[in-house]
């Protein structure tokens, strides 16, 4: 929920409770700067741990995996990383690499 839906709903942001013709103070302000920050950075978080990029080319895929070029083909002939043809270039969702890549982990247990 947005903060500014927090705001319009009374909910708590930053720990203090807003009602309406309340007089907010320079305090809140700061609060609600510092929250909007947070908020920001975790959006710039989530874009840098994507590499800055949505979309990926087969070329990235297999640098970033080390990975050949029959082993991209062979993970999308058999379902287990779903792609995107636009023109005859082939686009691979980050999201969907990741999840991927965490569906096939294996617990060592000793």
């Amino acid at each position: 929920m947005s903060i500014q839906n927090k705001f319009q709903n009374n909910q708590k942001v930053s720990g203090n409770k807003f009602f309406p013709g309340q007089i907010i103070t320079s305090e809140d302000l700061v609060d609600f700067k510092l929250d909007l920050l947070d908020e920001i950075k975790s959006i710039f978080k989530e874009i840098k741990d994507h590499g800055g990029k949505k979309w990926l080319r087969s070329r990235d895929v297999k640098e970033r995996l080390g990975i050949s070029h029959g082993t991209l083909q062979n993970l999308r002939t058999n379902g287990a990383l779903p792609y995107t043809k636009v023109g005859g270039v082939i686009f691979y969702d980050q999201d969907d690499i990741t999840k991927m890549i965490t569906s096939n982990r294996l617990d060592s247990t000793f």
